[in-house]
């Protein structure tokens, strides 16, 4: 791997980290604090419902699009046929969002009556979920367009930190009373076509398209890559969000909320594996059609081990207080302490892969891929069905973290049984080593202040411990290096 990538890598990922955590800091107050003050459990609910199927559904919306866009992108080689392939990615998503929103029109009170069938409030939001589904799947094609330029800090930041600032704006209107909460949820709708129609701009002011109609080679490929990426889309956004969406068929909607509030705190963990992913997506595509295979195996690595020590460090942050940070939100949130553990290790786990979805995603091998995921996502169904009348909300989290747990790991064998590589390096277990002898050491102990001021000094001294430690023992030479920039320390 050339410095100039690797420079990429870390000035965009940094970049992206920023802002990410600027966008969770801000769904953090509207999560924890604001939604639980100024929704009724009931709408806050819905909300969590709606935009989970909405992500559910916008794999299929774009087809594919912004996956086979990334793929693709380096392997035309001239202007024609640059432009030709452009031109078919922007028009694509249409085969699927035309027909779907016809059948969605026409057999409306069929969808609604099924989705409908536990909770009557659900059915007045169809279309709310399939607007927004369709601008999540645009989204993505725009932000795609500007990844393969290598520009992902403004797209990063319009997709975790504008629809956030957005929706706390819509929350303190509806507790003023500027709007109510009908006009509330269909202001939600609006932010989310906003955003969309914000990066397209962004996105052609990069790279104006040049609408071309013209063959394109290897058309055959594009369109089955595409196809099965639906398929690979849906079952990320699946394992993802299908929990929520499911125990709105078997649980009130209220509890939905309090499930939301403990899957965001566990989200956090994963922040660093999200900014970096949309850097390593065109890398990787570039050093797998160049086959340079040392670069590939490179990346993979140091991936691997920067976003596990990150992440590390934030699981670290969130399992050592969320006894104290149960205490300063509404008392009836608080009954998720399992979901947080358990679907923050699995989050733990992702981060751990470092870019090995972005091999598999980019590489001739996702078909067999797909195949185990078509049957993991199988599982998790049944895994639902069987652990959510039984447990609650924390069977959804247990059948969601088997899931994960299970699919991550046929991944990390595959890609090492395919490429001969593998993310484990000397210093893997020696991380390992740390996170455990940090949560031995911190979890029992508790400060006798306010939950805020124990938050804040169990944070900074482990913190310190956390940054001495991978500094002095230089696990990374890449967060070594960012630490001597900005704290100074030579």
């Amino acid at each position: 791997m050339t410095k100039e990538f690797m420079g990429i890598v870390a000035s965009q990922s940094f970049k992206n980290v920023i802002s990410t955590y600027l966008g969770f800091f801000i769904g953090a107050i509207n999560t924890l604090f604001l939604y639980t003050k100024f929704l009724s459990d009931e709408y806050y609910g819905m909300v969590g419902y709606m935009l989970s199927l909405a992500y559910v559904i916008m794999p299929i919306m774009a087809f594919g699009a912004h996956n086979t866009l990334v793929k693709f992108y380096s392997s035309f080689k001239t202007r024609i046929s640059l432009n030709s392939f452009l031109t078919l990615m922007l028009f694509l998503p249409f085969l699927i969002t035309v027909p779907l929103s016809v059948i969605s029109y026409v057999c409306y009170d069929m969808i609604g009556d099924f989705l409908s069938q536990k909770n009557s409030i659900i059915k007045g939001y169809l279309w709310h979920i399939i607007i927004i589904a369709l601008a999540l799947a645009y989204f993505e094609v725009f932000f795609a367009w500007a990844k393969v330029q290598l520009q992902t800090v403004f797209g990063n930041f319009m997709k975790e930190v504008f629809h956030r600032v957005a929706t706390m704006v819509l929350l303190f209107l509806l507790h003023f009373e500027i709007v109510n909460v009908e006009q509330f949820m269909l202001g939600l709708v609006g932010v989310y076509v906003l955003r969309m129609l914000i990066m397209n701009v962004y996105a052609f002011s990069i790279k104006l398209p040049v609408i071309t109609f013209r063959r394109i080679n290897g058309l055959k490929n594009i369109f089955k890559y595409s196809f099965l990426i639906i398929i690979a889309g849906s079952i990320v956004t699946i394992l993802l969000d299908v929990d929520k969406v499911m125990l709105g068929h078997y649980i009130q909607i209220e509890e939905i909320a309090y499930y939301n509030v403990a899957i965001f705190i566990a989200t956090v963990i994963a922040v660093p594996q999200r900014s970096m992913h949309q850097i390593l997506l065109p890398l990787s595509a570039k050093y797998l059609n160049e086959k340079d295979f040392d670069a590939l195996e490179d990346l993979y690595k140091k991936s691997s081990l920067n976003l596990y020590i990150i992440s590390g460090f934030i699981f670290l942050l969130i399992i050592l207080n969320i006894n104290q940070l149960y205490y300063i939100i509404p008392e009836e949130f608080s009954g998720g302490l399992f979901v947080v553990f358990i679907i923050g290790l699995s989050r733990l786990y992702d981060a751990f892969l470092g870019s090995n979805n972005a091999i598999l995603f980019n590489s001739d091998y996702y078909r067999m891929v797909l195949f185990f995921g078509v049957v993991l996502v199988i599982l998790m169904i049944v895994l639902n069905m069987v652990f959510i009348p039984l447990l609650g909300i924390n069977g959804a989290a247990l059948a969601t973290s088997l899931a994960i747990f299970a699919y991550n790991s046929i991944k990390l064998l595959f890609v090492y049984r395919k490429f001969k590589i593998h993310p484990f390096t000397t210093d893997t277990l020696q991380i390992t080593g740390l996170i455990l002898l940090s949560a031995l050491l911190f979890y029992f102990w508790e400060f006798p202040f306010n939950p805020i001021i124990n938050i804040a000094l169990k944070s900074v001294l482990l913190t310190l411990m956390y940054v001495f430690v991978v500094y002095r023992l230089k696990f990374s030479e890449d967060i070594s290096a960012l630490i001597e920039r900005y704290l100074k320390v030579k």
